[in-house]
């Protein structure tokens, strides 16, 4: 059963908020919620479906839904790390599609910032996992399997550090724009090599930052958005996929984002040359590089010199990207930015984003999420989106 055309995002809200040790992570949700239902003109009673994944506290969704004083008919609270809520829109198309619920709602929240947690320190995923024994005594840490596969990309297809940071430049130059940004000083290629060597070859300013805050959607059915006016941006297409270590034939090369991407595009009928405007998950610089290669966008080993040179800057390059500033400059909530990838692409479609990033006749989107680690396993999820004249 193809999606295409049978759920629209009626609602998005990204929480203006960084760091938040005054509030608690299902207070953010929550405001998270309001402000995605006062964006689409419904309320709380509308609602009844709701998605969430492992950043909600507790029993996740079991918690969330007394919480939020729902009355729901259909629940989804599939994990897939940063990735997970793009899969949630995806999923809750399917649900809407097959009659499960009429208005769906997913919300992301968190405060890493508030609690100190980041890719520069070990995670405590528990004693059971069947990979743990292997991989343990080696230390694994977010930061240190992202930049494995950024030495590799390097030694495979001469990629340059020089050429990753230009993805953070395109970055600093579109969150200039955004005064809830993070990170709003625009930063050169100089600067970036110039900061602190944190896992070779990434350095500081190929992070994503460590921020407190969340977001929400609202999905609906096509009657329901036609009923809401103009701002309702049509699913066209999705995929969703996951890599793991391939029963021992690791390669690093490449990621889900190759899977997930070719189901997309192929549900929606479009070509990576029709998109318009590109929300690309950005947890560090080559998470980009590798995702616009499996992406398609341009061919694999070549994605050093397609983001070189200002291609990614909105009114300068040929593929704009991330015009809110992405986890590079903006905000990276729970540690899991995949839902503000989808805020933004909302906001690019409606006409919405700053005037000064804003893509001229925006019409398709692509927002693309990863969840979990490049060097190890992950999941990928993929969005196409419309706006219909």
């Amino acid at each position: 059963m193809s999606i295409k055309g049978r759920a629209w995002i009626v609602g998005a809200y990204e929480h203006p908020v960084r760091k938040a040790p005054d509030k608690t992570v299902p207070q953010l949700h929550a405001e998270c919620a309001k402000g995605a239902l006062d964006d689409a003109g419904l309320s709380i009673g509308d609602v009844d479906g709701y998605f969430c994944a492992g950043d909600a506290p507790g029993l996740g969704a079991l918690n969330m839904i007394d919480y939020l004083g729902l009355n729901v008919r259909h629940v989804d609270s599939t994990d897939m790390g940063g990735s997970a809520y793009l899969a949630h829109v995806s999923h809750a198309a399917q649900a809407i599609a097959a009659g499960k619920c009429n208005v769906a709602l997913i919300t992301l929240a968190g405060r890493p910032r508030s609690e100190g947690s980041s890719g520069t320190q070990a995670r405590n995923w528990g004693k059971d996992l069947p990979d743990l024994p292997f991989e343990a005594p080696f230390r694994p840490l977010t930061v240190n399997l992202y930049a494995m596969v950024a030495m590799r990309h390097m030694y495979e297809y001469g990629t340059t550090s020089e050429q990753l940071a230009w993805i953070k430049v395109a970055a600093s130059h579109h969150a200039q724009h955004n005064p809830h940004a993070m990170l709003r000083d625009v930063v050169t290629v100089e600067d970036v090599l110039a900061s602190q060597m944190i896992s070779d070859p990434l350095r500081r300013l190929d992070c994503c930052v460590v921020s407190d805050g969340g977001g929400a959607l609202i999905v609906a059915r096509p009657e329901i958005a036609a009923a809401l006016g103009s701002r309702a941006v049509k699913i066209r297409g999705a995929g969703e996929a996951v890599k793991g270590q391939l029963g021992g034939a690791v390669d690093l090369s490449w990621s889900a984002a190759r899977i997930s991407g070719a189901a997309a595009f192929a549900e929606a009928g479009v070509t990576p040359a029709d998109i318009k405007y590109a929300s690309i998950y950005d947890s560090f610089t080559i998470t980009v590089l590798m995702q616009l290669e499996d992406l398609g966008f341009c061919r694999k080993g070549e994605g050093g010199r397609f983001v070189a040179d200002g291609n990614l800057i909105s009114g300068v390059g040929r593929l704009p990207f991330n015009t809110d500033g992405g986890g590079l400059c903006n905000n990276h909530p729970a540690n899991r930015g995949g839902i503000t990838k989808v805020i933004e692409a909302v906001r690019q479609l409606r006409g919405e984003a700053h005037p000064a990033v804003q893509v001229r006749n925006c019409d398709l989107a692509l927002a693309q999420g990863t969840g979990g680690y490049l060097g190890s396993r992950h999941g990928s999820a993929t969005l196409i989106l419309e706006r219909e004249q």
